[in-house]
């Protein structure tokens, strides 16, 4: 008996790892939301595409003494707004900003829904101009190269890097974790070359380098698309748009 019921405990206990491995915290038919890190969340929307139909997009979420910023909203202000509901009434966070990282509808597709909660929004002072281009929601504050932005007690750094995914793609660096948001710039492992009708090839490669020389301590990357993953992601992206010689 006494047999039996460490048995119990010892399956017990690897399955309780197996899950905190990537726990799921939320799920609902239109945002799932997991944890990456201690302080760290990815939340994923779907947007209908006609190229490459119903695509799952990531954001980040970063969290510190109850405070919370999030990069990228989620494709719709319905679900934007179940996000700020389950930050805000169900956890308790306070959301500081939302912060797009570039002009596409899987970055700013729900930003409305934060701007009637009157949460502060952020994005490349690029990103401001071509969203009003394309009579989309405008976030309010432009960044200007980089930004500092705190949370609790902790900073998130924004940065512009270079052309890309799009001319106007920044992303954002959790350091007290080692996480790393690359929004679209990034790709997942094995992913191919996806939408281009906005970006700049030739410059793409190089501009993954500058982001990986400035943080050689990534542990953990968010793309904007498909699996999570560490430092290889740049290495991948790098070598994806390498100009052909």
């Amino acid at each position: 008996m006494r047999a039996f019921l460490l048995l119990l405990v010892t399956i017990a206990m690897i399955s309780c790892k197996e899950k905190a491995q990537r726990p799921l915290t939320l799920q609902t038919e239109t945002l799932q939301i997991h944890q990456v890190t201690k302080n760290t969340y990815s939340h994923i929307s779907y947007l209908q595409t006609e190229s490459f139909g119903n695509v799952p997009c990531n954001g980040m979420i970063v969290v510190d003494n109850n405070e919370a910023i999030i990069f990228d909203t989620p494709t719709k202000d319905s679900v934007s707004n179940q996000l700020i509901s389950w930050l805000s009434d169900t956890l308790g966070y306070k959301i500081k900003a939302v912060v797009a990282t570039h002009f596409h509808n899987d970055c700013l597709g729900g930003l409305n829904a934060f701007h009637q909660h009157n949460i502060p929004s952020y994005a490349n002072a690029l990103t401001l101009t071509l969203a009003a281009r394309d009579s989309v929601a405008v976030p309010q504050n432009a960044i200007h190269d980089s930004l500092w932005i705190n949370v609790g007690e902790k900073k998130i750094i924004t940065r512009y890097f270079g052309k890309g995914h799009t001319h106007d793609n920044i992303v954002a660096y959790y350091p007290d974790d080692s996480v790393l948001f690359g929004g679209c710039l990034l790709k997942e492992l094995d992913a191919t070359k996806g939408y281009l009708g906005d970006a700049d090839t030739t410059a793409w490669s190089n501009t993954v380098r500058l982001v990986k020389q400035a943080y050689p301590q990534i542990q953990k990357v968010i793309p904007g698309h498909g699996e999570i993953g560490d430092a290889s992601l740049l290495d991948y992206t790098i070598q994806l748009f390498e100009p052909k010689k």
